[in-house]
């Protein structure tokens, strides 16, 4: 009926609306494309019942691959689903470099977010363990990029600010107990510390709000309308 009457539609669901809207310390871009890997999560049927127990799985099996890469048969396989169209379309979110692999850890990332997006503190622990190094459960800031970047669904992202804030001693690496220590101090970090660093490479986050439009003005139905939007 909405297409008869010419009014725009979007087939995002109500639940990836309040994912849009959520109380969270890292608010969303209105460019995110979380809200595209949202949308494929609920199609494939991978959202899980038991959210807490599958993420610490996932977790725990994308520590062991320590960042080792995997293709499309091999991300089917870690989530034991078939290959299909819409399983392409997902590993293409994460297949940033366009060289058919992808790092598993940002998927699980990605996943938390989805499943508990005000849970910001639970999602970044999660990801510390999947990154830190054995010897010091410590990360860098090429990694905290990469996790904060996951996070918020966008392409480019610059931690640089937020890095030596939490690491004023310059030792090159923070852990996650220093992460939530800062946090505590500075529950608007994100604001203070990433939102204005990085106003000019993506559409700054809705004030708590919703996008008017989930879908990017130049998605054709395609991943391609997609990528063509955040690359």
């Amino acid at each position: 009926m909405l297409r008869a009457l010419g009014v725009p539609i979007t087939d995002y669901s109500f639940e990836d609306c309040q994912l849009a809207m959520a109380d969270g310390q890292l608010r969303l871009p209105v460019d995110t494309c979380l809200l595209e890997f949202a949308k494929l999560v609920r199609r494939l049927g991978l959202k899980p019942q038991n959210t807490e127990k599958v993420l610490q799985d996932y977790g725990n099996r994308a520590r062991k691959l320590e960042g080792q890469k995997l293709d499309l048969d091999d991300f089917a396989q870690f989530l034991d689903v078939p290959v299909s169209e819409m399983l392409r379309d997902m590993f293409a979110l994460f297949d940033e470099h366009e060289d058919c692999c992808m790092d598993i850890r940002e998927y699980v990332i990605a996943l938390s977010v989805v499943c508990r997006p005000a849970k910001t503190l639970e999602t970044m622990k999660l990801a510390f363990k999947m990154f830190e190094a054995e010897e010091d459960g410590a990360i860098t800031e090429m990694e905290l990029a990469v996790i904060l970047k996951t996070a918020l669904g966008v392409t480019h992202l610059s931690v640089s600010h937020l890095f030596t804030a939490i690491d004023p001693e310059d030792t090159g690496k923070i852990t996650f107990d220093k992460f939530r220590c800062f946090v505590e101090q500075q529950p608007d970090f994100a604001e203070a510390y990433l939102y204005t660093e990085n106003a000019g490479l993506h559409s700054s986050p809705s004030a708590n709000g919703i996008c008017p439009d989930f879908s990017p003005k130049d998605h054709d139905g395609t991943i391609d309308g997609l990528l063509k939007k955040h690359n």
